[in-house]
């Protein structure tokens, strides 16, 4: 067990005697790796409006209200339970400020069982094409996007989760199988079929490694 590993345990331990300033800290611990997650799968049209931050915010408070559904199982990672929470808290936030619009961009998160967005593929299009920002770019990044959406459609949700997991939030393999409710051999197999599977889906793009600069030629 590493030296973090341990302080997690012994903070969780601290948060099942009641100690409320443990959750603050666990919460602190995990912030960089929540503040990913909710950068990667924010949607764009809320830009200006709220941001990785706020969400974070809102998620410690929907946190500290549900912290004795994670206490009634704490065998499971708390890390993962509380990416659950913040999951919901975004969709919750989506739907305030996007409504209808966004009806059926996510799945419902339900906090007992994993979950994943229908979204994936429209929040790895924007991460795999990158910064194009040039009005010269604009027109020809809004096309790549919706074909390597498109594209990206084509596999399976799952695998589509695997990779973003893995890739844009930096889950650990234990971690991706925990939140998609697999086996760990499972989502090691996904993982890898799910990269020659991209592979294969980025080469359908036309333009898709001009675009990467030499590096990806």
């Amino acid at each position: 067990m590493s030296t973090s590993d341990g302080l997690n345990e012994q903070l969780v331990d601290r948060l099942k005697q009641g100690d409320e300033h443990a959750l603050a800290e666990l919460f602190s611990r995990h912030r960089d790796r929540l503040w990913r997650m909710v950068n990667f799968r924010l949607d764009r049209r809320l830009g200006g409006r709220v941001d990785a931050d706020d969400i974070l915010q809102e998620a410690y408070l929907d946190a500290a209200q549900r912290v004795h559904h994670y206490l009634e199982d704490p065998s499971k990672s708390f890390f993962v339970w509380l990416r659950l929470v913040v999951s919901q808290t975004m969709i919750d936030v989506h739907r305030r400020h996007l409504g209808a619009q966004m009806r059926n961009a996510n799945r419902e998160v339900s906090m007992n069982r994993p979950a994943y967005t229908q979204a994936t593929s429209v929040c790895l299009a924007a991460q795999l094409l990158g910064a194009m920002t040039s009005p010269s770019q604009a027109a020809v990044k809004a096309e790549m996007i919706q074909q390597l959406e498109e594209a990206l459609e084509t596999m399976d949700p799952i695998d589509q989760e695997v990779l973003a997991l893995r890739h844009f939030e930096e889950l650990t393999n234990s971690e991706v199988a925990e939140s998609l409710g697999i086996q760990q051999k499972a989502a090691s197999i996904r993982y890898v079929r799910a990269v020659a599977r991209l592979k294969d889906v980025l080469k359908r793009v036309p333009g898709f490694f001009d675009s990467q600069g030499p590096s990806h030629a």
